[in-house]
């Protein structure tokens, strides 16, 4: 059974930093392309990043480029989010997802895989 989970949320202070991490569990994703989403209250879900197969190809959501980075480790099947200069509006539940495609969607529904989230708190 596939299974991603998410850690690494949690309260911040705006300015400060947090790293999420998604573990990979029940196949392997190394060729597979894997994104972060996030869904803030009352709002629907969105695309923050998304990192290709292999690594090479990265893509950001224009509200996080600049401060957000997606790494992955395809030797520990794992994929991480480092998060800077955090704002009051990135809010919201972290979502870890695997595609069954190679390349570094943005699309919601190019997703197969999704974790359960982890909640992300800025505070002004």
């Amino acid at each position: 059974q596939v299974q991603l989970a998410e850690s690494g949320g949690g309260l911040v202070q705006a300015g400060g930093s947090l790293r999420l991490s998604c573990a990979a569990s029940g196949r392997t994703f190394s060729s597979n392309g894997m994104s972060w989403f996030r869904q803030g209250p009352g709002k629907e879900r969105e695309f923050v990043a998304a990192i290709s197969g292999s690594g090479r190809s990265t893509r950001y959501a224009d509200s996080v480029k600049g401060r957000f980075a997606i790494s992955r480790d395809n030797s520990k099947n794992t994929m991480d989010l480092q998060m800077n200069s955090l704002k009051p509006e990135d809010t919201a539940v972290y979502y870890c997802a695997a595609s069954d495609r190679s390349g570094d969607a943005f699309r919601l529904s190019e997703y197969a895989y999704w974790g359960q989230g982890t909640q992300v708190t800025v505070s002004s």
